[in-house]
């Protein structure tokens, strides 16, 4: 029984639950326990299609969720200073334990209305271009940047492309590569394609347990290999797409655990380990000087794609 059909059955249950008369104890201590055994088995033997199905659950926190838990005096700033201003793109001025940081998040809403609003987190060429002008003016004043990635990728729109969507996402790869700051990026939820990697040209890259990082969405993927959709979960395994294939890749550096079940769970929680783990990278990176932060930085993204066979 997949993640879908335990929380499905779960749900059930836990409606089944609420019917019983306050005198049934018995049979409610009988259905807790049937919960609590789905629960521990569904989320202690996930497959790569279950984070992917995690990653992208309706009630997993959002960028606005940490951006609120881990700033303080949150500025938001808007437009990209040639078209307008993009909702998926939230970008602005903050403080992390009193150190001046610039905070650029691809956005998702919570609601139909606020998914309308911020195109349901996929970037137009505003926010990426948006993102360009936050960073250099951040490298300006030798602020810090903290990247906050989940996207499905770049909106595909023919207004996208006229508007030269390609151009703004090599423009980041090129710019973040040779920024003369710390660049730290947390991958939240879903990183898909070229959309989140060009929030992803970092000194460190972090990504939550449950979430997911690939080249292109797994039904993408089976679509073009196998010509078959249907075959999404496949794919999901054969992509490796999960925090953990990724960290034994080099892909990524740092694993932030989730709560048994997800973020949506236990917030609190996670925002404590990605506090802690924020802090110690910035720390230890506004330490270097800018000609060691860009050869360090130059060096990481040569090594992906080595063969990673007998790690």
């Amino acid at each position: 029984m997949g993640l879908r059909e335990s929380e499905a059955k779960i749900a059930s249950l836990e409606a089944s639950l609420a019917s019983l008369e306050s005198e049934d104890i018995l049979q409610k201590e009988a259905i807790v326990k049937q919960i609590e055994e789905i629960r521990q088995t569904a989320y202690t033997h996930m497959d790569a299609w279950d984070s992917v199905y995690l990653a992208r659950h309706p009630k997993r926190p959002k960028a606005s969720d940490y951006i609120a838990r881990l700033f303080d005096d949150f500025m938001e700033l808007h437009g990209d200073r040639f078209y307008g201003d993009d909702g998926a793109c939230q970008g602005g001025l903050a403080s992390f334990h009193g150190i001046p940081v610039t905070v650029l998040a691809q956005s998702k809403g919570k609601t139909l209305e606020e998914n309308m609003k911020r195109n349901f987190g996929m970037l137009q060429p505003e926010g990426y271009r948006k993102a360009l002008r936050l960073a250099k003016q951040a490298e300006k004043f030798h602020r810090p940047i903290i990247t906050l990635v989940d996207t499905s990728g770049a909106y595909p729109g023919k207004g996208a492309e006229e508007r030269g969507q390609a151009e703004a996402i090599a423009q980041c790869l090129q710019v973040f590569a040779d920024l003369k700051t710390p660049v730290i990026a947390v991958v939240l939820s879903e990183g898909g394609s070229g959309g989140a990697l060009a929030f992803s040209v970092a000194d460190q890259i972090m990504m939550l347990e449950h979430a997911i990082y690939s080249v292109l969405s797994p039904e993408g993927f089976a679509s073009i290999l196998w010509k078959d959709e249907k075959r999404a979960a496949e794919a999901a395994k054969v992509m490796e797409l999960r925090a953990q294939d990724l960290k034994r890749k080099g892909v990524i550096d740092t694993i932030i655990k989730e709560p048994l079940g997800g973020a949506h769970h236990d917030l609190d929680y996670v925002i404590a380990q990605l506090d802690e783990e924020l802090l110690k990278q910035l720390e230890r990176l506004m330490k270097k000087k800018e000609k060691t932060l860009l050869s360090e930085r130059y060096e990481k993204f040569r090594r992906m794609g080595q063969s990673y066979e007998g790690m």
